[in-house]
């Protein structure tokens, strides 16, 4: 079976001359994905009071596009195979941008959520396309090592700023400037792509099209229950049937990829314990991060009284320590082993996410937040970094496509499942400290942060059984007792 991520070389002989601009327009564009993705958050509280969402509602912002995104990324890099790189890349940038407009142009709640949906599916197409436009286009060695590791930076620095930029839009433009920009970008993208990357030949194959549907309306129907639970009770039947729903046709996908020719999900990916381990602590550890995110960001403007531009500030040392993290990971692994790495990394997040469970409404950004939330990025970078490195440790070359893009759905589906739980924590944040508005949104707020801290810990004990106390398949890892 041909594995989605299949590097396949260009043929035409000219295109060497051609790379740095290759290079521009990949990474101009996975920037353009990240940084988008991450100038929505500090932006949440202003979409909020503009277009009328509720508390819970608000989630779908991010859920959405990450549920489309992550249920299709398979998909979309099986595509790029199928169809010819150069093409998907120019459908996914085309569908990514349009969708932007739609939500710049975005009137009431169900048109934003539906237009990020729509993104997403862009993104889902885009994303693994630029990976592997690099990939195909440098050769094996020094020079594509480089480039890769061009293209990890722009997604720590990107990710960074996307965060002040959303806070800085939001205060003195709008909301809406951030989400525009896109349209002139992605058409001078798709117009360079055109002219300088050459098209990668098609390949045989067929797409697994009940596969993706079965995941993408599994994952939506689950995430759908718990988000509806915290509006409702768990017995309401807007959240049982959906609920049910999600089950079952999540346990119908593992039927028919278990049958099907060429699945999206080889089922036999999930058979080593240190890979499935670090992707199941892949997803729970994303989704306690998201809820650092979607609910620090409301802390700092709807509870300390910052305006955007500040409030997207404050999260700049934590990202700023997410992004060394990640960078000084690997070298910290090649002085004391991958897996001690991991284990202290993660350990770190955890001490920070529970610091930041204790926030009050007397809590203030320097006394309370700021040291914990440099905890939470630092060991975030590094986590990531070597959950990413257990996600593929050991996989044969025929599946190390599937492998990596299993990786990036258990991220993608991590993030919306683990804020969906964290909107239920928050629903049920009543106390009997929360006499006033104020007071109440900063008790849930904490019991929030408190449950992105039991997600983490979650994570963490999985990392320790399943990842750290297997025999060693990272190379230069250093063996531990069982």
């Amino acid at each position: 079976m041909p594995a989605p991520f299949t590097m396949t070389p260009i043929p035409d002989a000219s295109f060497a001359s051609r790379r740095p601009w290759l290079l521009v327009i990949v990474l101009v564009s996975y920037a353009m994905i990240v940084i988008d993705n991450s100038i929505v958050i500090t932006a949440l509280p202003t979409l909020r009071a503009h277009l009328g969402f509720t508390a819970a509602g608000l989630s779908w912002v991010q859920n959405a596009y990450a549920l489309s995104f992550g249920g299709l990324m398979l998909l979309g890099a099986r595509a790029g195979d199928l169809l010819g790189r150069r093409r998907v890349f120019v459908i996914g940038l085309a569908l990514f941008s349009v969708a932007s407009l739609a939500i710049g142009l975005a009137e009431s709640p169900a048109w934003l959520i539906a237009s990020r949906a729509l993104q997403g599916v862009g993104a889902a197409i885009l994303s693994p396309a630029t990976l592997a436009l690099l990939s195909t286009g440098y050769p094996e060695g020094p020079q594509r090592v480089r480039v890769l590791g061009w293209y990890g930076a722009v997604g720590g620095i990107t990710a960074s700023l996307g965060l002040v930029l959303g806070g800085l839009l939001a205060d003195f433009v709008s909301w809406r400037a951030g989400f525009f920009i896109n349209v002139p970008i992605g058409a001078m993208l798709i117009w360079g792509a055109r002219r300088v990357v050459a098209e990668t030949p098609r390949q045989p194959g067929r797409f697994d099209l009940a596969g993706a549907f079965l995941s993408t309306a599994g994952m939506v129907s689950l995430v759908y229950g718990l988000v509806h639970a915290a509006e409702e009770s768990w017995w309401h039947r807007g959240t049982a049937i959906p609920l049910a729903a999600g089950v079952a046709l999540l346990m119908l996908f593992l039927w028919v990829e278990q049958r099907a020719p060429q699945p999206i999900l080889p089922l036999r990916l999930l058979l080593s314990a240190e890979r499935s381990g670090a992707n199941a602590a892949r997803l729970l550890f994303v989704g306690g991060s998201m809820g650092f995110f979607f609910h620090v960001t409301q802390y700092l403007q709807g509870v300390l009284g910052m305006r955007p531009s500040w409030a997207g500030a404050a999260f700049f040392p934590s990202m700023l320590a997410n992004f060394l993290g990640a960078l000084w990971a690997p070298r910290l692994a090649r002085r004391f082993g991958h897996r001690r790495v991991l284990a202290a990394a993660m350990a770190t997040s955890l001490v920070g996410m529970c610091a930041l469970g204790t926030l009050h409404a007397g809590s203030t950004y320097w006394a309370s937040m700021a040291a914990p939330m440099l905890l939470v990025g630092a060991g975030m970078g590094a986590s990531l970094a070597m959950l990413t490195v257990s996600g593929v440790a050991g996989v044969a070359p025929a599946d190390a496509g599937s492998a990596s893009g299993l990786v990036g759905v258990a991220h993608q589906i991590g993030g919306a499942l683990g804020l969906a739980i964290l909107v239920v924590v928050f629903a049920w944040g009543a106390g009997p400290t929360a006499s006033a508005a104020h007071a109440e949104q900063a008790h849930r707020i904490g019991q929030a942060l408190g449950g992105a801290a039991a997600l983490l810990a979650i994570a963490w004990l999985l990392v320790l059984v399943w990842v750290i106390r297997k025999k060693p398949s990272v190379p230069g890892d250093l063996p531990t007792k069982a």
